[in-house]
């Protein structure tokens, strides 16, 4: 056996370990004070993560022309939620809000979330700095949704040492908040010590749940969703399409969906599954073109949630996922302000995961080019000193230092 042969039997082998006990079929009770507070048929947000862009080198080159259009079909549409957060898109989403939205459109015809990114303040005072700065940016007087961002294991001394919460809450009685929650990117057991500790301050909670996390026992979606509804309080779902990766799905499992319902597209299957969660009162969709708007809001209009024989169909692509065993990496891009070596570190797991749906005795031989511009302007996967800083910022608990090991055998080899 040579070199590339152990090491994909061995990755194999992991995945069908890997594969979790799936509990789509399951019910879990919601309150009616929960379901009070969703509509049914708004269930969509446009998240300002992943932005058109001129320049795809250049996070802050965005594309306002396009973000226009998009802004406006999705409006167009009935639909009103927008979410963006302060380092999104190399700290210019707040300001891409202000440019195409608020700007252009009355105040009572959207409604707008950002976030306090407590991972990266450095005292209480600062909060009120950072607080102040987003309304600049936006150009708002209030937000109508505000979270404490990314609460995990490694936030959480921050949010109690700056009072985060109480901080959030003083700025609702003032009226520049009307919704307090918080995002969480961690394990459940964590989950429930945050909620314990703050669920009397918050409003709502923003979870990361999609059909191939739902029974992940690295993100336990499902579990983090019934704490949520221990606690009453309504989810909103951030990464429903888990960054682009169930978009983008291999053969095997996009012919799944295609052969169950031919003119829905592969995403449609991943915010369907989100939403028809009866405790999610929306599902944030980080949109990139027009193509996307159009089509997430032609299903989302008049929404149907998922039927037995449609969350069956999810299952089984769910199975035949784990099988192909592809890194989940959503490209939120938390890792790369971290890397001392400038890896391009959502980009080469990007070039692996197409890699893997290659064939032939070197399936990633299509994807040479590709890595090999990319390491032009870029640390090589090989220049990872394992220093794991990427690791603490992961939402996906992802184990980068070792994925860039792998990497460098297969591209630099």
């Amino acid at each position: 056996m040579n070199r590339r042969e152990f090491l994909m039997s061995t990755l194999a082998a992991f995945a069908l370990s890997a594969l979790p006990k799936l509990t789509f079929g399951e019910a879990i009770p919601v309150s009616d004070a929960v379901k009070a507070k969703i509509n049914p048929q708004n269930k969509l947000g446009f998240g300002f993560m992943r932005l058109p862009l001129t320049d795809p080198k250049d996070q802050t080159a965005i594309d306002y022309d396009e973000l226009n259009k998009m802004v406006d079909l999705f409006l167009q549409r009935g639909f009103t939620y927008f979410d963006t957060a302060w380092m999104y898109m190399g700290h210019e989403s707040e300001i891409a809000l202000r440019k195409s939205l608020v700007e252009r459109y009355p105040r009572d015809k959207f409604t707008v979330a950002s976030k306090l990114p407590v991972g990266m303040i450095k005292s209480k005072e600062e909060q009120e700095e950072v607080f102040n700065k987003q309304l600049e940016k936006t150009g708002l007087k209030y937000f109508d949704y505000y979270l404490v961002h990314n609460v995990n294991a490694h936030t959480i001394d921050n949010v109690r040492n700056f009072d985060s919460f109480k901080f959030v809450n003083d700025k609702k009685k003032e009226g520049k908040v009307k919704q307090v929650g918080f995002s969480f990117h961690d394990s459940a057991d964590m989950f429930e010590e945050v909620m314990k500790e703050y669920a009397d301050q918050i409003d709502f909670v923003q979870l990361q749940i999609n059909y191939i996390d739902w029974d992940n026992p690295g993100i336990e979606g499902r579990r983090c969703y019934e704490i949520a509804q221990k606690y009453n309080k309504p989810v909103v779902v951030m990464e429903p399409v888990k960054g682009g990766s169930l978009a983008a799905v291999p053969p095997a499992v996009e012919k799944i969906f295609k052969d169950a319902a031919p003119d829905m597209s592969v995403a449609s299957w991943a915010v369907r599954y989100a939403a028809s969660l009866p405790g999610v009162m929306m599902v944030l969709s980080g949109m990139s073109n027009l193509e996307q708007v159009e089509d997430n809001t032609s299903y989302m209009q008049n929404f149907k949630p998922l039927d037995a024989r449609e969350t069956q169909v999810v299952e089984n692509a769910v199975k035949t996922l784990h099988s192909e065993l592809q890194i989940p990496c959503t490209a939120c891009r938390y890792c790369v302000d971290s890397c001392p070596m400038k890896i391009a570190i959502p980009e080469y797991f990007a070039i692996y995961n197409k890699g893997r749906q290659g064939f032939g005795s070197n399936p990633f031989r299509g994807q040479q080019a590709a890595y090999d511009k990319m390491a032009a302007n870029h640390g090589k996967a090989s220049a990872c000193i394992g220093c794991r800083l990427c690791e603490k910022n992961c939402p996906q608990h992802i184990e980068i230092s070792q994925w860039m090991k792998k990497i460098a055998k297969i591209f630099e080899a």
